[in-house]
């Protein structure tokens, strides 16, 4: 059986050159094209060459048709915008979307949901296996442990980092409030400055905190009458969610279009 065919948007970025990393080490899969915004200064070079592995005759390109007609799926961890574009691409090839853009607003989820018609596309505010089994944990202790505890999910990321809370924190969120039968859009709190009088009863919390290198760390705090239960996760390499992304690639590739996460990779969409 021949290689998976990826492109890799973003080639040129730090998360662009992991995942050319990843797929390079990886086997089943090679990176069959490389995209970069228009007017980028690296278009017409090597992608393998950028990201430290030497020429692999890929060259990083500005138009994502052609690339996108010769391959079976595309690696996307670039803009809302950006990855809503790609989404319609992956769509008219019929080809695997695999997406780790994070602060896509309500608008932009729908253009993708409605691309997943036609593309199998797989979703998620984080690609790490240990970050997934997380979110599994969270759930399973919101659901244990009563409206007592009040819940605190605090992140940290890098200074480049332009949304907030990350989209880690925010799937975590979703599943402490799944774990509590509640819809996180009314229960979430996500600034306190000032004299803001107590802490809302129910209310999941989040505090996010930016600077220096940080690949990103997250803690979900449930916080009860005397005591504590902290769970958490540091990433400490962007190599872990870029092979989690090869993975998903791989388990969508000639499955049938729809809308996957990486508990369905992962196999924990039923724990």
């Amino acid at each position: 059986m021949s290689d998976m065919k990826l492109v890799v948007t973003g080639a040129a970025g730090r998360m662009g050159q992991a995942l050319v990393r990843a797929v390079h080490t990886m086997e089943g899969v090679r990176v069959a094209g490389a995209l970069e915004r228009r007017g980028s200064p690296y278009v017409g070079r090597d992608a393998g060459e950028l990201a430290g592995i030497g020429i692999i005759g890929a060259e990083i390109t500005d138009d994502p048709l052609p690339a996108m007609a010769a391959a079976d799926g595309v690696l996307d961890f670039t803009g809302p915008a950006a990855t809503v574009a790609f989404a319609g691409y992956a769509a008219q090839a019929r080809i695997v979307h695999v997406i780790g853009t994070t602060g896509c607003s309500a608008e932009d989820e729908a253009a993708i949901a409605a691309a997943a018609r036609h593309a199998t596309i797989v979703k998620s505010g984080n690609m790490s296996l240990g970050v997934n089994l997380l979110a599994v944990l969270v759930r399973q202790a919101a659901r244990a442990l009563d409206a007592d505890f009040d819940i605190e999910i605090v992140e940290m990321h890098h200074r480049h980092k332009v949304d907030a809370p990350s989209g880690t924190a925010l799937m975590l969120g979703e599943a402490a409030a799944e774990g509590r039968g509640i819809a996180l859009a009314e229960h979430s709190e996500r600034g306190r400055d000032g004299h803001t009088g107590a802490r809302a009863d129910g209310a999941i919390g989040f505090a996010a905190l930016r600077g220096g290198t940080v690949v990103g760390e997250h803690s979900v705090i449930l916080a009860g009458h005397g005591e504590r239960v902290v769970l958490g996760h540091q990433a400490e390499d962007r190599a872990i969610f870029a092979r989690g992304a090869v993975k998903a690639a791989l388990w969508a590739h000639g499955r049938k279009p729809g809308l996957y996460s990486m508990h369905d990779v992962l196999g924990l969409a039923a724990a």
